[in-house]
């Protein structure tokens, strides 16, 4: 890093003003990164998979390599299985989850189309904006944040607007809700209604079925259940929603070859567009763009580890971790925010004491343990926290630490009368015995 500096003129000889001396560059030597230890225990992004960073300090190679390829077809064989899905066109798009989120509705999107997204939270909200941007007709029902729809108030705003699309969050880690999707699929199909959905923060924690639950179009990000770092989206495209991206098909010119589509509609983005990017990862091997080699090798980490300990397992993990936070987060005497019904297994939404300060407690549990939670946004800014167990941090360690952490900082912010001294790791603990009893009396009946 170089930082402009003068150096303080001599006078000059007859006494009168001198002139300034030419700018001079002096290197300043910078520090290597070294950043502080964080227990990450917040909405996302949690504490990266130590063999997901292994496998990202991994040298790079050709794009075109072998080695390169292989680790493509074989990152695509196994995102098929973390979607759940047959989908031939299932593969990375470079950039973190919104990447994702704006490549799969750019590619999608017409102008003038018609959209219809449901908004339960935050993330709702952006899809709508996304959408417009793409120059589509949006067109939005809205939810109490804390609760979700059913599918017959989906349904019946599908009938009412007649969308192209079907743009909804899974889960929105703004208000910790998983919308059902399960019925919608057969809804979009009876109204030929393309079906998108963005599974950032639900995919690998919570359940979720492309195929059985009819999705044309899913997108998500690695750093949440996923247990890697932010900056690659995993996607997955139906035969349908394929047709549509490839109907808008138009090869740039200097990759172009006689006979290539020449769309008079195309996508208009041409990182993000799809047609191209199908074809990069496909037989054809386009030369669209460079692939983000280490974040290929982290998000083909991400997938190995999920189908190693396979998908059902991995569900089970964060329900039962998150189980147990929320537990211990009723032991303290906290009050869970929103319909618990409908709760992601990774996240837990609690409102904030009114003796205490949000943001002084979130940054006293920062400073002496080292331990990160999140506030939320819009009409939740400010009274909620919002407690994540996801990925590699959904353990119980990390949720009995943090219990015992955060009974200490509400104590001493004020809060003693209204907590119960050692009631959240105890809660979590009953919790966790009761898990174990279940299991081993789920055991023996199968023998």
């Amino acid at each position: 890093m170089y930082q402009s500096i003068r150096e303080p003129p001599a006078p000059d000889r007859d006494g009168s003003a001198p002139a300034l001396p030419p700018t001079r560059r002096t290197l300043i030597a910078s520090q290597p990164i070294n950043p502080p230890a964080r227990l990450l225990m917040g909405p996302g992004p949690i504490n990266a998979d130590p063999r997901v960073l292994r496998a990202m300090s991994a040298q790079l190679v050709g794009q075109y390599d072998p080695a390169m390829t292989a680790y493509m077809n074989e990152t695509m064989g196994l995102y098929r299985e973390v979607f759940q899905t047959e989908n031939e066109q299932t593969l990375l798009i470079d950039g973190t989850s919104r990447a994702g989120i704006e490549a799969a509705l750019v590619s999608m999107i017409e102008p003038g189309d018609r959209v219809l997204v449901p908004v339960f939270g935050r993330f709702g909200h952006l899809l709508r904006e996304i959408a417009e941007r793409c120059g589509a007709e949006v067109h939005v029902i809205e939810a109490e944040w804390g609760t979700v729809f059913t599918p017959e108030q989906i349904e019946r705003a599908i009938i009412e607007t007649q969308p192209k699309i079907l743009a909804v969050v899974h889960g929105d880690t703004s208000t910790t809700m998983a919308q059902p999707l399960d019925e919608l699929g057969a809804i979009c199909r009876a109204h030929d209604v393309i079906f998108y959905t963005d599974v950032t923060a639900s995919l690998g924690g919570n359940t979720f079925e492309t195929d059985a639950w009819g999705l044309d179009a899913v997108t998500a990000g690695l750093q949440k259940c996923l247990g890697g770092p932010s900056g690659s989206a995993p996607a997955t495209f139906s035969a349908r929603a394929v047709e549509l991206i490839d109907s808008r098909k138009s090869i740039e010119a200097g990759i172009r070859s006689a006979g290539d589509e020449v769309s008079a509609t195309p996508i208009r983005s041409n990182y993000f567009d799809l047609s191209m990017i199908f074809d990069y990862w496909g037989p054809k091997r386009l030369n669209h763009h460079t692939e983000a080699t280490t974040m290929l090798y982290g998000a083909r980490e991400c997938a190995r580890l999920l189908v190693d300990e396979g998908i059902d397992s991995a569900v089970e993990r964060h329900r039962m971790h998150g189980g147990a936070m929320l537990e211990g987060l009723r032991g303290l005497g906290l009050s869970i925010f929103g319909d618990t019904r409908y709760k992601m297994n990774n996240v837990t939404a609690v409102y904030i004491p009114d003796t205490v300060s949000g943001d002084a407690v979130r940054g006293e549990l920062l400073d002496d343990f080292g331990i990160e939670i999140g506030t939320s946004f819009g009409p939740l800014h400010g009274k909620v926290w919002r407690i994540g167990t996801m990925g590699y941090n959904a353990r119980k360690d990390t949720v009995l630490t943090t219990l015992a952490a955060l009974e200490q900082v509400l104590r001493r912010a004020g809060a003693g009368e209204s907590i119960t001294p050692g009631g959240g790791v105890a809660a979590a603990y009953d919790f966790y015995a009761d898990q174990s009893a279940e299991a081993d009396f789920a055991a023996s009946v199968a023998l």
